[in-house]
């Protein structure tokens, strides 16, 4: 297993992750928010390799001097539950750790998938029904970086 960064090049293996994904994880309509995130906002963007092949991606973004939110965790349906979300979060956090004054981690997710990160310490803080399309409401979860469970 190998975690890089992601480039453009990339760009048809992370649309495959999210199509295999949808409609039990994503809605259809957030593929055009998923590509413009690639073009656009993919900085501190990653992908999981196994034997070569690209099985999960996710990445974060840093808002303010102080809060950083995790972004478009997508992991190979046939690949989850074994671990391969943990070990991207568990990268991306190490990467937040060492940007100098950041002090809070924020992820938007679903009702399908939060309780993943609260596993780490991430505390829910707001809810909003359909906010990605109907169907998917938005969870948002934050965390004290200190708080962080590794």
């Amino acid at each position: 297993m190998r975690i890089r960064k992601y480039i453009n090049s990339d760009k048809k293996d992370v649309l495959e992750l999210f199509k295999l994904n949808t409609p039990e994880f994503f809605s259809p309509s957030e593929e055009s928010d998923l590509n413009f995130y690639l073009d656009n906002h993919s900085e501190y963007y990653y992908v999981l390799e196994i034997e070569n092949r690209i099985c999960a991606c996710a990445g974060y973004n840093i808002f303010t001097d102080n809060l950083v939110r995790i972004s478009w965790d997508i992991v190979h349906p046939k690949k989850q539950s074994k671990g391969l979300g943990t070990e991207l979060i568990k990268f991306r956090l190490q990467k937040i750790r060492e940007i100098e004054g950041v002090k809070l981690v924020s992820v938007r997710t679903t009702q399908l998938v939060y309780k993943f990160y609260e596993k780490f310490g991430f505390e829910l803080k707001e809810t909003l029904k359909d906010f990605w399309a109907p169907g998917f409401d938005l969870y948002r979860m934050e965390c004290d970086l200190k708080l962080l469970k590794m």
